[in-house]
Formats: structure tokens, C-alpha cells, sequence
């Protein structure tokens, strides 16, 4: 054991009550808070951050190819999709799979209520287990193989405003020359909590919506790419533009839902600020307290310089003492912001209201690497904190130290 290791354990161990040990709970406690309040920051923002934007891919796929068109409708404009067309994109590195869809607006009338909608119709290419965590009620709708289906699903802003439910049929017209209507069967509810789709699409058969409008089998509104790896959305966007003809347009999903996108980039510039002033204040912490611990054993240091001790020996001591105090706060600090996460994603006890946040709870996403990270930071920089104070021992004459009471 060295010298420094065994002085620092034997100054550690002070009785129970003395000031000392009041200290040294003191600065254990205020980097297990600091630890704790970042490790949860971190998995909330990562929870936030997943959860918003695997609402929007599972809607609106990574990547939108549609008709080139001035038009801001919200019904496209017809595509006539080849085989060489979706083959070739399918073969395009980190592509995951396409899906089509066409868009039809239309009135949805019940007995007292009227509600613009927008119909997206969807074929059997459409994932429906990806979109099972926002059924919230019944299932989603089957497309039939030959002819067109009319089983829907609504969002639950638009079954309580018309207030219909699963099992129940509804009118919808189309506004178009001449007019058109059909009954369609709510076969599912679901629930985003995104209020772009919520509050006007209603999922059902893109062969409806080729049947309203007249196209062939092959025609549609766009196609929906997914990839495997979201984060080569931008090269992914490249390729694809290269791989279509000049009539069509690439989109970025992050693109077309701009505002949300830019409301994650704002919390994750809040969460930087909230990360420094954190480790700001746990790193006085430290510089305040062992300097406090300093001033308390300068009678020792005194003895100890007495006696030929260097001072590059008693900044180890001291050192070793204030890092046995950080390793003791991460310890505590990992076990109560792990807790208090575990418990939060387990039993959802703090809920958030959806129209704000788009979901109805406060969502934790388990990240070890960022983990890991956080606590070697927090260790790294709370102990190069420690140099500050421990500058002080080379200013303490031996002579009047001896004497300091």
C-alpha cells in the first residue's frame, strides 16, 4: 500500500458527526445528484428524441418521392409506377423496404357531425407491425387481393369528435366532378400524438383511391422508402434523386415536418446548456470542499512538511482523498438516476399531456454508451477540478501551520 493511499484512508475515517464527515457526505451527495440529474437528462432526451421520430417514420417512411408539382394540395398528383422503377430503388445501399400510398381528401358525415379528412390509402406493402404500437383500439385494416377494400382506421381525435368507434360504418364523400361517396367499416382506432396526423388522416385501401379517381394498377400518389440506418438520410436522398427520373421529387421526411425536427435540435442545444452548468457547479463543489478539508488538516500538513514530506506528497494524499469522495458519487449517482429511469419506463409515473408533447408520458430511452461516457466525463473533469485546490499546499509554511488553530 502506498503512503499517500494509507494517509488518505486514515484521514477519511473520521468519526460520525464531525465535520469532516459532514463534508465529505456533502460532496459525495452533490455528485451523486449532479450524476443522477445528467443520466436522466440524457435518457429522456434520447426517449424524446426516439419516440417523436419513429412516430413520423412509421407514418411517413424516411424518404417521400412524389410528382413534381406547384401544387400544395394534399392530394398528389399520379405517379405510374414500373417494376424497373421499384427494383431499382430496392437495390439502392441501405434501403429497407418502399411502400406506396395515395392521398384523397374527402367528408366524413355521421348523423350530427361533418369532418374534413384525408384518406391515405396503403397496400399490403405497408408494415403494419411497426404501426401496431399506435393501434390503440381494434386492428388494423385487411386490404383484400382483388377489388378494393373499405375497412378504415381512425385516429381517436377524429372517432371522438364524430364520436364513432370500432365496428361502427361512416359515410365519406369525395369532392370531386361528379361527386362520389362510399360507406366505409372502422375496423381500427390509433393514436400518434402527432397532431398533423391525428387530427386528419384516416388509413385505408389505395385501391379506394385508385377506384375514386379513375387510375390504373399501377398508378399511385408516391412511394414511402424506408432505410435501415436513419442517419445516412442524406446521402440515402442523393441516391435516390440520381435513381429517378426529372418529373419526380425527393423529401426528406425531416424536410417536410421542419418544425418538429427543429423543436428536437432546441432540446438538444437546452440539454448541452443544462450538462455544463451541471458539471459547473458539482466541479465548485469539489474545488470548494477538499480546499475546506485542506484548511481543517493544516496542522497535519505542517507535521508532515516538518518532517521532510514533499509537497508533490501531500497534493497525492489529497488528491486520492477527493477522488475516493467522486468515485463514491458516481457510485450513488448511477444507482439513483438508473433507479428512478428503470422505475419511470416501467410504470410510466409522470405523464405529459400529448397536445405538447406528442406522447402521454414522459418516454426513457436506455443508452450504456452514453452512460459510460457521462460518468467517465463526470470523473475526468471533477478531478482535474481538484488541481485547483490542491495548489494551496505548496503556500502553507510548516512553522505557522503547526500553530494554526
Amino acid at each position: 500500500m502506498s503512503l499517500p493511499y494509507f494517509i488518505s484512508r486514515r484521514i477519511s475515517k473520521n468519526k460520525t458527526g464531525s465535520f469532516s464527515t459532514v463534508i465529505n457526505k456533502i460532496a459525495v451527495v452533490s455528485i451523486a445528484v449532479a450524476l443522477a440529474a445528467l443520466i436522466c437528462t440524457f435518457m429522456i432526451l434520447k426517449g424524446f428524441e426516439d419516440t417523436i421520430k419513429q412516430k413520423i417514420y412509421s407514418f411517413s417512411g424516411h424518404l417521400i418521392i412524389s410528382k413534381y408539382t406547384l401544387s400544395t394540395s394534399f392530394e398528389n398528383s399520379s405517379i405510374v409506377v414500373e417494376d424497373s422503377l421499384m427494383n431499382g430503388l430496392r437495390a439502392l445501399p441501405g434501403v429497407d423496404y418502399l411502400q406506396t400510398y395515395a392521398y384523397k381528401a374527402g367528408l366524413l358525415k355521421t348523423n350530427d357531425e361533418v369532418q374534413g379528412v384525408i384518406l391515405k390509402g396503403l397496400d399490403q406493402s405497408f408494415d403494419t407491425t411497426a404501426f401496431a404500437m399506435h393501434m390503440v383500439d381494434g386492428h388494423f385494416p385487411k386490404f383484400p387481393e382483388e377489388g378494393y377494400g373499405t375497412e378504415v382506421a381512425l385516429s381517436t381525435k377524429i372517432a371522438n369528435y364524430l364520436s364513432l368507434k370500432v365496428g361502427d360504418e361512416v359515410l365519406v364523400f369525395f369532392i370531386q366532378n361528379p361527386p362520389r361517396y362510399r360507406n366505409l367499416k372502422i375496423t381500427g382506432i390509433y393514436e400518434t400524438g402527432l397532431e398533423d396526423f391525428d387530427e386528419k388522416v384516416i388509413l385505408g385501401d389505395i385501391n379506394l383511391v385508385r377506384r375514386i379517381n379513375g387510375w390504373g394498377e399501377n398508378t399511385i400518389g408516391g412511394i414511402e422508402i424506408f432505410l435501415k440506418d436513419p442517419e445516412t438520410m442524406d446521402d440515402a436522398e442523393n441516391m435516390v434523386f440520381e435513381a429517378t427520373s426529372s418529373d419526380l421529387y425527393v423529401d426528406k421526411v425531416s424536410d417536410k415536418y421542419v418544425q418538429i425536427f427543429d423543436w428536437l435540435r432546441l432540446l438538444n442545444r437546452n440539454v448541452v446548456i443544462f450538462f455544463s452548468l451541471v458539471l459547473f457547479v458539482a466541479a465548485f463543489n469539489m474545488v470548494s470542499i477538499l480546499l475546506i478539508l485542506i484548511m481543517e488538516r493544516t496542522q497535519m500538513i505542517g507535521v508532515l512538511k516538518s518532517l521532510g514530506a514533499a509537497n508533490g506528497l501531500l497534493r497525492r494524499i489529497f488528491f486520492v482523498n477527493g477522488l475516493g469522495l467522486i468515485v463514491r458519487g458516481v457510485f450513488w449517482g448511477n444507482l439513483l438516476g438508473l433507479s428512478f429511469c428503470w422505475i419511470q419506463d416501467r410504470y410510466k409515473l409522470i405523464p405529459l399531456d400529448p397536445a405538447n408533447y406528442y406522447m402521454n408520458h414522459v418516454p426513457i430511452q436506455f443508452d450504456p454508451t452514453a452512460v459510460i461516457l457521462l460518468n467517465l466525463f463526470v470523473i475526468v473533469m471533477t478531478a482535474i477540478a481538484l488541481f485547483i485546490p490542491l495548489s494551496v499546499i505548496s503556500r502553507i509554511n510548516p512553522i505557522k501551520s503547526i500553530r494554526f488553530d
